[in-house]
């Protein structure tokens, strides 16, 4: 299983960035895709989710801001940014839930929102 993301830089805020991760080794049609984000001395913690069906789900913090998606024929799912805030700054992970009880992470990619 690997997951690799990409798209993570240094943005001014209120800038954007789409961050993409590109899943193979795991049936990705019918994973739950999600991105986590960890900022330096905080926990890991959920900004987004998306089923195998379609549906999302947000965190309140981002909500209204960024937009998870997903290509089952590429086997990727995006997260685009939007608005970006300082506070978004973080090492956004993706995170995939497939069948067999697989939960997989990738490596991480940085973002850094300047003020």
């Amino acid at each position: 299983v690997q997951l690799v993301e990409s798209g993570g830089g240094l943005v001014q805020a209120g800038g954007s960035l789409r961050l993409s991760c590109a899943a193979s080794g795991i049936l990705f049609r019918l994973s739950a895709m999600g991105w986590h984000r960890q900022a330096p001395g905080k926990q890991r913690e959920l900004v987004a989710t998306i089923t195998s069906g379609g549906s999302t789900n947000y965190a309140d913090s981002v909500r209204g801001r960024f937009t998870i998606s997903r290509d089952n024929t590429k086997n990727t799912v995006y997260l685009q940014m939007n608005g970006l805030k300082p506070e978004d700054t973080a090492v956004y992970f993706c995170n995939a839930k497939a069948p067999a009880g697989i939960n997989a992470w990738g490596q991480g990619t940085q973002v850094t929102v300047s003020s």
